[in-house]
């Protein structure tokens, strides 16, 4: 079978020319293809996405990837489409995927290794593609996809969409839409580090801060460090695994790191040359401990908070994670970057640093009778979900008999291992 499926003209000439209010002419014809390989798109999308509205996890390298060591553990099988216009220009890419056997689901792709998921769009989206007409055009890019055996799905589940791409709509808030049981979280940036500490942090937050980095700094010299050598990068990542594992298991939370692939995907994206612009690696040192690590992603004017651990032994109790953040809020702001972005999930500290919660939506849909059949199960968990996380009481009971339970699970491993750090000049 080919890769590249070209849906015939006469599917794109389906869709009049839409008319906006004002009477103008909105739609000209769209050109649509699908894609089995990313690679048989790659040169295209990633021009596209240097200049296309989308978030970091819509790159094309952190697709490949997750599409190399993950896809082919959930049995992946691609489906990118890609909108273009008359001229050729590109004017969307969508990142599709079906998943699953008994179940196939037509989700994003990398999706659950994806914060915020949704299309790349051209600057001109928009106005050439309002809501009504997008409706049109996915239930043709739908009917395209399960005309092809290897496409076929039970089940559309699309999540964690934000309301807008961009400086644009996210035409998929024209489909029927729920909320997202978590919420993400932006700060702005401005001004300087120490304007912006004093305007987010209380005198005496700040001297509590300054006391626990005097007792961070008893363990030895306090350095924030963004190794480059590659040995380095990959001591970082396997102290920031450790820690995260231990810090899973002891709110009884599930290993991330156990699902296959995961692992080698995070190791890989932090060592990939071709990634070295967009991720950001870095830790917290306290002479030779690791005391706190972070993987994040710089992208355009944002940082993106992504994976983050703390060291849990001594030194935990004088915050390494809260120090480590600062530093990294430092270095976002004398980057001149204009937002720092905590993602998706709703712990505490994010309400403290940031400016605005964003709302995040799914679109869940049956394609089949099958589909029709799981529907509500998927459904109402999501709904419960959110119902338990958005309730504080609700979500606090759940988290201390979480943790009880991770608590019993780990007393055969009480004692952290020491994590220290090869002797690097701090960058």
């Amino acid at each position: 079978m080919s890769d590249t499926k070209v849906l015939d003209r006469g599917v794109a000439r389906r869709h009049p020319a839409a008319q906006h209010a004002d009477g103008e002419a909105g739609l000209a014809e769209i050109g649509l293809a699908v894609y089995d390989r990313l690679d048989a798109v790659e040169r295209e999308w990633w021009e596209f996405e240097q200049h296309a509205d989308c978030t970091p996890f819509q790159t094309y390298d952190w697709l490949a990837t997750w599409c190399d060591e993950v896809g082919p553990h959930l049995r992946a099988r691609p489906a990118i489409v890609v909108g273009r216009r008359q001229d050729g220009a590109t004017l969307f890419i969508l990142p599709l995927v079906v998943t699953g056997g008994a179940v196939r689901r037509l989700t994003w792709l990398g999706s659950d290794l994806c914060d915020y998921n949704g299309p790349l769009l051209a600057a001109e989206f928009s106005s050439r593609v309002p809501a009504q007409t997008f409706r049109r055009l996915w239930r043709d890019i739908r009917a395209c996809l399960q005309a092809d055996p290897q496409h076929r799905h039970d089940l559309v589940e699309l999540t964690k969409m934000g309301a807008r791409v961009g400086g644009q709509i996210n035409p998929f808030l024209a489909l029927p839409v729920g909320l997202n049981p978590s919420h993400a979280y932006v700060a702005d940036l401005s001004g300087t580090w120490e304007s912006f500490y004093e305007a987010k942090r209380s005198s005496a937050t700040r001297r509590r801060d300054r006391t626990k980095l005097k007792r961070l700094a008893e363990f030895g010299e306090i350095r924030f460090l963004m190794p480059q050598d590659d040995t380095d990068i990959a001591h970082t990542m396997d102290v920031l695994v450790e820690q995260k594992i231990r810090s899973l298991k002891r709110m009884g939370a599930p290993n991330i790191f156990a699902k296959p692939g995961w692992r080698e995907f995070y190791t890989k994206v932090a060592a990939s040359p071709r990634m070295r612009g967009l991720v950001h690696v870095s830790r917290l040192d306290a002479g030779p401990i690791v005391t706190a690590t972070n993987l994040g992603l710089i992208f355009r004017d944002s940082y993106y908070h992504v994976l983050v651990s703390h060291d849990d032994g001594e030194a935990s109790r004088f915050g390494p994670g809260v120090a480590h953040l600062r530093e990294l809020l430092r270095y976002a702001i004398a980057r001149g970057l204009k937002r720092f972005d905590f993602t998706i999930g709703d712990e505490r500290y994010k309400l403290e640093w940031a400016d605005h919660k964003i709302p995040l939506y799914d679109h869940v849909a049956a394609a089949t009778m099958r589909g029709l059949v799981v529907l509500p199960l998927v459904a109402g968990h999501r709904r419960l979900k959110r119902f338990i996380k958005q309730n504080d009481r609700l979500w606090s009971a759940f988290s201390r008999a979480r943790a009880a339970f991770g608590s019993k699970a780990g007393k055969a491993d009480e004692t952290p291992p020491v994590r220290t750090s090869p002797p690097i000049a701090p960058n």
